[in-house]
């Protein structure tokens, strides 16, 4: 019985030396992918505000504020 479990010891051992040796490979898939959702998202929301749709997040189709829209958004300009 003694050999059975030096063996399962052996193999134990073998097998998280060569799981050591993979390298980063889960991790760099994670950081990889989380930056391409990162990117995506940062794209979206940097690229909203210049729609020339003549659409309004809060205003009508017309370009004119709609309820509850900024009515003095271009007062400025």
């Amino acid at each position: 019985m003694p050999d059975t479990a030096a063996a399962a010891t052996a193999d134990v051992a073998a097998l998280l030396a060569a799981a050591a040796d993979q390298g980063p490979g889960d991790t760099l898939r994670i950081v990889l992918l989380a930056s391409i959702v990162g990117g995506v998202l940062l794209a979206w929301f940097l690229l909203r505000g210049y729609r020339t749709d003549g659409t309004d997040a809060l205003g009508g189709e017309d370009g004119t504020a709609g309820t509850g829209g900024n009515t003095g958004r271009d007062a400025n300009a």
